[in-house]
């Protein structure tokens, strides 16, 4: 792209041009992952974007609306950050296995590798294990290596063999490994943690925390300067067992309460997915949600609405596995782009 191309819009017709063999390629990928969600069965739905609730985790932030009725009352509203609870109502309804390349909205992100608009892929398995989403995972990046004819997944200087066999980390084998911290001697065994405990630690390693960084803060400090970066290096990484109290809608393990069945997929040193098995108690998640939601009022000043109508159908929700990947991203390590809107066919403004 020369000079000036970089400096034109994307719709201008230079410009487009450089971009569209990377649109098309785009399709194809989802052409391919479409084709192996049909062939093993799923149904693919269109949940709305428009929601009562957004979503009741402390950190993503929504775009708010007004949705004014025949009456000419309005109604504030939301554009989802996820289709998550839409497609759970439609697991108590009876559908078992179902997904969706649905079109999510976060505020506060904008960058590389996020988009306040972007796609997201998300699927449900009822009555299956939620390793079963990580074999899920491998196959979906092998499909969109070969539809962009690549053998490897590049982001910047960073490779990754999709074709490899990827690595299953817990989280607390990747801070021991990459930053020196036993972090399950921070967690107790009900799940509750202990923040003096990981700044200790966190002291002991190198490693520097704010006086009022939180347990959770601290941990996500350790994730991005430490870990974060060497995963998904050469082969896959599935970073598994998340601490209980970073996994608000995501089961404990059975034979121990202070981690989640919640993993990420990387690849790059990019986070690709986040799974699940999922929670279906309605009064432990209401619970969970009242701490998200008292967290997010602490930090900035703001609380997002419950959907009661989703607490009620999770009453009736079936055992389950689900996950969410972020499309456009597995697009950009398939095609090499060095940014989202590289890949997407009409950035937003």
């Amino acid at each position: 792209m020369t000079r000036s191309q970089a400096a034109s819009p994307w719709w201008s017709p230079a410009v487009h041009a450089d971009r569209r063999p990377l649109l098309l390629t785009r399709n194809r990928i989802q052409a391919g992952l479409r084709v192996w969600l049909a062939d093993q069965g799923f149904t693919e739905v269109d949940p709305a974007g428009l929601q009562v609730s957004p979503g009741n985790e402390a950190h993503l932030h929504a775009f708010a609306c007004e949705a004014i009725g025949n009456d000419g009352v309005g109604r504030r509203m939301y554009l989802h950050t996820s289709p998550e609870f839409a497609m759970k109502k439609l697991l108590a309804a009876g559908e078992t296995r179902i997904a969706s390349f649905a079109h999510v909205w976060r505020n506060r992100e904008r960058g590389a590798l996020h988009s306040p608009e972007f796609t997201m892929l998300e699927w449900y398995r009822v009555g299956e294990d939620y390793s079963v989403l990580m074999q899920d995972c491998a196959a979906m990046l092998r499909i969109a290596a070969e539809a962009a004819g690549a053998r490897l997944l590049r982001f910047r200087d960073r490779e990754c063999d999709p074709f490899a066999p990827f690595e299953r980390l817990s989280v607390a084998e990747a801070f021991q490994r990459y930053a020196g911290i036993d972090l399950l001697a921070t967690i107790a065994a009900d799940g509750s943690v202990d923040a003096g405990a990981l700044r200790a630690a966190m002291a002991a390693a190198g490693l520097r925390a704010s006086d009022d960084d939180t347990w959770s803060d601290m941990l996500s400090k350790v994730l991005v300067e430490k870990v974060e970066p060497k995963l998904g290096l050469g082969h896959v990484t599935v970073l598994d067992r998340y601490p209980a109290a970073e996994a608000a809608l995501a089961r404990k393990v059975a034979e121990d309460g202070r981690v989640s069945e919640r993993f990420e997929v990387y690849a790059c040193g990019v986070e690709l997915a986040n799974g699940f098995g999922e929670l279906t108690n309605p009064e432990e998640q209401r619970r969970r949600f009242g701490l998200e939601m008292d967290e997010k009022a602490r930090v900035y000043g703001e609380r997002y609405p419950l959907d009661e109508d989703f607490l009620a159908a999770l009453g009736g929700m079936p055992e389950a596995s689900g996950i969410a990947m972020g499309f456009d991203r597995v697009v950009m390590l398939a095609v090499g782009a060095p940014r989202i809107d590289d890949v997407l066919w009409v950035p937003v403004g």
